[in-house]
């Protein structure tokens, strides 16, 4: 399975109803951009909502990705910024 399939599922089954898109725009599997949205980010600081996404990653993931671009968003904020991404 491709890293970023990986990636997608360990994030989906940590962070509840969560719709995630995660890229490799350098397409090297190693410097990767993940993008969470989630009801469960409502009412929760950006820190813990990073720390709800990166805590499974870190123990799945610590030797094989370098570096991860993460972004989170509850819905709402989600159709409010989803023109800036130019992903899908």
């Amino acid at each position: 399975m491709v890293i970023t399939e990986e990636i997608k599922k360990t994030i989906e089954k940590a962070v509840p109803h969560s719709t995630v898109y995660v890229l490799d725009p350098m397409n090297d599997g190693q410097h990767l951009q993940a993008f969470v949205i989630s009801p469960s980010f409502e009412g929760m600081m950006l820190v813990k909502q990073h720390q709800m996404v990166l805590k499974p990653l870190k123990e799945a993931f610590a030797s094989s990705v370098h570096a991860l671009a993460l972004k989170t968003f509850t819905p709402k904020k989600w159709e409010e910024v989803r023109g800036e991404y130019k992903f899908f």
